[in-house]
């Protein structure tokens, strides 16, 4: 059993190079991901992560 992820970070890059690293994992599964705090907020809730891996600073709402 994988443990289901969200990455949420306003930069696309950072984004991509979190998921490339994560999904490479074998017991991992990165299930969703957010460009800014209020997406993250729904994707976390839509989907219900084990993990919400979230950037500090982000727009609309942030990781702090």
């Amino acid at each position: 059993m994988s443990i289901r992820v969200v990455v949420a970070d306003d930069q696309d890059l950072v984004r991509t190079g979190l998921v490339m690293i994560l999904d490479a994992q074998p017991d991992l599964e990165v299930v969703g991901e957010a460009a800014d705090g209020l997406e993250a907020l729904e994707v976390a809730t839509r989907l219900r992560p084990d993990v919400l891996l979230v950037d500090i600073w982000m727009p609309g709402l942030d990781g702090v």
